[in-house]
């Protein structure tokens, strides 16, 4: 795993154990870090994982899983998730339309459907939403 310690600069961490806390938070023990005090650098700070051992992390049902798979809307895949940004009342999808950062809101209202085998998440999106970023 990599924590980034300042701009552009990812320092890697090796992980000793994990434990999960609930569908969407994951303990991470990482070797070395093994008091209160060697924590306080790492906090608030973004952290990376390669794909493949993220996948042994996350849990299938947690909306982070959802990282990487495409959008689509009306049949046409508008892209690639490349975050999950929990709100309080929603999860939005970043992709990127034309070039420019869009968030997708997948919640019940629009979620049709999550097809694991093609990794694809089928919405149907409120009229207007694409306009913005086009």
């Amino acid at each position: 795993m990599f924590v980034e310690q300042k701009k552009d600069e990812l320092l890697p961490y090796f992980i000793e154990s994990t434990r999960i806390k609930s569908d969407t938070e994951i303990f991470i023990k990482l070797e070395g870090v093994d008091t209160k005090e060697k924590t306080f650098p790492l906090l608030q700070k973004q952290a990376w994982l390669p794909e493949e051992e993220f996948a042994k992390f996350a849990g299938k049902s947690a909306p982070i899983a959802l990282v990487g798979y495409h959008v689509v809307h009306d049949g046409t895949d508008l892209g690639e998730i490349l975050e999950i940004i929990e709100m309080p009342h929603q999860l939005l999808g970043r992709i990127v339309v034309n070039g420019k950062d869009a968030l997708i809101p997948m919640h019940e209202e629009t979620l049709l459907k999550v097809d694991k085998k093609k990794k694809e998440v089928h919405v149907q999106l409120p009229e207007g939403l694409l306009d913005i970023y086009m």
